[in-house]
C-alpha cells in the first residue's frame, strides 16, 4: 500500500531551491532511477552530473529551450538566404522573360552555377574556420556539428535553383514528391539512429557504430542524408543542364536579385527576433516559462503560415512570368482577395474549435491560447505584404523591399521593447502584428504611389469586418458557458453561414468546380 500511496501523491516538482546536494544523495538517487522501467527495456540510460556552475550556465542557456525545430530554422534560415541571394526570384523574373527554350537554359545554368559556387565556398569555409566556429558557439567538443550543418546549408542551398525551376514548370507532382521524400529519409533516419540503433547496441549487434556522446549529430546526419536523396532526385530534372556561369547574364540577375538579399536577412531576422526579445526584455525566472508558451502558440499558427508558403511557391512564378501590363494587375488583384478568402476561412476555422486544437499542445503550454488570434492575424498580414511585393519584383524595383522589411523590423524592435517588458509573450504576439501590419501599409502606400493595382478593398474590408463578427459573437457564446457540443454546433451553423454569404457574394458556382476537380481525378 506504501508504494501504491506514492504513486496516487507523487506530483512533479519544478521549482528548486540552491540548496547543495552531496556526492552520497546523487548517487542514491541515480541507483533508485536505474531500478525504473525503461522503453521496450533496453536500459539504455546514462546519467551525467555536472557540478561546475559555468558549465551548468552554459547548459541553461544553450540547451533548455526545447524547441529543435526552431532551433534549426533559426540557425539555417539566415545562411541559406545568404547563399541564395534572392537568385530564385531572379531566376523567376529573367526565365519569364527569356524569349526560347534556350534562353531560359542559360538562366537557370547561370543561376545555378552562382548558387552552386557560393555553397561551395561557404562549405570549404566552414571548414576551415570549424574550429573557430566551434569555440564561438560552444560546440568545442563537437565540432563535427559544424561540418554537419555547413554541408546541410550547402546542400540545400544547391537545390534552391532546380526546385524554383520545377516552380516555373509547373511541375508541381514533382516538387511536392521530392519535398515528402526528404521528409521521410529525415524521419526514417532519425527513428533509426535514436531507436533501433540504441536497441542494436544494447545487444551488441551495432558493431560499434553506435555512440550516445554524439548525441544530436543524429539529427544532423539524417537531415544531410534526406538532402543528399532529394539531390539524387533533382538532378534527372535538369534534362541535360549543368551549372556554368555566364558573367554577363550573371551580374544582370545580381543587380536585380542582391536587394532581395538584404531584404531576405530583415525578413529572417523579423520573423525570430520576437522569441530572442522574449528570452532578454524578461526576468530570467519567468523568460524560459513565457517562451515555451508562445513557442508552442505559434506552432498552432503553422497552418496558416504553410497556405502563404504553398501560395508563395505557385504565385511568385507565375506573376514573374511574361504578363501584360493590365492582365498583370487584375490578376494580381483577384489572387489578393482569394488569398485573404482562404486565410480568413482558416482563421474561422481555427478560432471557432480552439479547444480541440488545444489538445495538439501540453496542458502547461494551453494558458497561452488566447494570443493565438493575433498570431493568425499576424501570419495573414505576411501573406497579404507578400502579394502587394510582386509588383515591384516584376518591374525590377527590388530595392524597395529593403525599404518594406526594414520597416517591418523597425517596428518590430520598437513595439517588442516597448510591449514585451510589459505584457510578456501576448507584448511579442503584439510586436508580430504591428511589425507585418506596418509591411502591409508600407507595400500599400509604395503600389498605391508607384503601380497603382485595382485592389477590391472595400469587399476586402467587408469580408474581414463579417469574420471577425462571427468570431466575435461565438467568443461570447462560448464565454456564456453551457455545453460545448451545442457551442461547438453553433460554430458550424455560423461558419457555414458565412461560407455560404461568400459563396453568394462571390457568385462562386461550387458545383462546377466540384466537377472539375472530379475530372481531373
Amino acid at each position: 500500500m506504501e508504494a501504491l500511496e506514492c504513486i496516487k501523491t507523487r506530483r512533479s516538482i519544478r521549482k528548486f531551491t540552491e540548496q547543495p546536494v552531496t556526492e552520497d544523495e546523487v548517487r542514491q538517487i541515480v541507483e533508485a532511477a536505474a531500478f525504473a522501467p525503461s522503453w521496450k527495456n533496453t536500459q539504455i540510460a546514462r546519467y551525467i552530473v555536472v557540478t561546475d556552475k559555468e558549465k551548468k550556465d552554459k547548459l541553461a542557456d544553450n540547451c533548455m529551450l526545447g524547441f529543435a525545430y526552431n532551433q534549426k530554422t533559426t540557425h539555417g534560415a539566415p545562411a541559406l538566404v545568404v547563399l541564395t541571394m534572392g537568385l530564385e526570384t531572379g531566376y523567376f523574373r529573367f526565365a519569364g522573360q527569356a524569349a526560347t527554350e534556350r534562353e531560359r537554359k542559360e538562366v537557370f545554368e547561370t543561376t545555378w552555377g552562382a548558387v552552386s559556387l557560393f555553397a561551395l565556398l561557404f562549405f570549404a569555409a566552414a571548414l576551415l574556420f570549424t574550429p573557430a566556429l566551434a569555440r564561438i558557439m560552444d560546440y568545442a567538443e563537437h565540432p563535427s556539428y559544424i561540418r554537419l550543418t555547413a554541408a546541410i546549408i550547402a546542400l540545400d542551398a544547391a537545390t534552391a535553383i532546380p526546385f524554383a525551376r520545377l516552380r516555373q514548370q509547373g511541375r508541381a507532382k514533382r516538387f511536392v514528391a521530392l519535398r515528402l521524400l526528404s521528409v521521410a529519409v529525415n524521419l526514417a533516419l532519425t527513428v533509426f539512429f535514436y531507436s533501433a540503433l540504441p536497441a542494436l547496441a544494447s545487444r551488441g549487434l551495432d558493431a560499434g557504430t553506435y555512440d550516445p556522446a554524439f548525441g544530436a549529430g543524429y539529427v544532423l546526419v539524417a537531415n544531410l542524408l534526406g538532402s543528399a536523396v532529394v539531390w539524387v532526385g533533382l538532378y534527372p530534372s535538369c534534362h541535360g543542364a549543368r551549372p556554368r556561369i555566364r558573367p554577363k547574364l550573371l551580374r544582370a540577375v545580381m543587380l536585380y536579385s542582391l536587394p532581395l538579399l538584404i531584404s531576405g536577412i530583415a525578413g529572417t531576422a523579423n520573423e525570430f527576433i520576437d522569441r530572442q526579445m522574449i528570452k532578454y526584455l524578461l526576468p530570467p525566472e519567468s523568460s524560459m516559462d513565457a517562451l515555451g508558451i508562445y513557442g508552442a502558440v505559434a506552432k498552432l499558427g503553422v497552418v496558416l503560415m504553410l497556405f502563404t508558403q504553398m501560395y508563395r511557391y505557385a504565385a511568385e512564378p507565375y506573376f514573374l512570368s511574361a504578363f501584360r501590363q493590365e492582365d498583370f494587375r487584375r490578376s494580381n488583384a483577384e489572387a489578393l482577395k482569394y488569398f485573404i478568402i482562404v486565410s480568413v476561412g482558416i482563421f474561422l476555422t481555427i478560432m471557432l474549435f480552439v479547444d480541440l486544437f488545444g489538445l495538439l499542445m501540453g496542458r502547461d503550454f494551453r494558458q497561452g491560447i488566447r494570443v493565438l488570434p493575433i498570431i493568425l492575424l499576424a501570419n495573414m498580414f505576411s501573406g497579404i505584404w507578400l502579394n502587394l511585393s510582386f509588383w515591384y519584383k516584376r518591374e525590377e524595383k527590388t530595392s524597395l523591399a529593403i525599404v518594406v522589411t526594414g520597416a517591418g523590423l523597425v517596428s518590430m524592435l520598437v513595439f517588442g521593447f516597448w510591449c514585451i517588458p510589459v505584457w510578456g509573450y501576448y507584448g511579442a504576439a503584439w510586436a508580430r502584428l504591428a511589425s507585418e501590419s506596418t509591411m502591409v501599409a508600407v507595400s500599400w502606400w509604395l503600389n498605391r504611389r508607384f503601380y497603382p493595382t485595382p485592389y477590391d478593398w472595400r469587399r476586402i474590408g467587408e469580408y474581414v469586418a463579417a469574420a471577425l463578427a462571427v468570431f466575435a459573437v461565438c467568443e461570447a457564446v462560448t464565454a456564456c458557458g453551457g455545453n460545448k457540443l451545442i457551442a461547438y454546433a453553433f460554430n458550424i451553423v455560423l461558419f457555414a453561414a458565412y461560407a455560404l454569404y461568400l459563396v453568394r457574394r462571390e457568385r462562386i458556382d461550387v458545383a462546377a468546380l466540384v466537377k472539375a476537380a472530379l475530372k481531373r481525378k
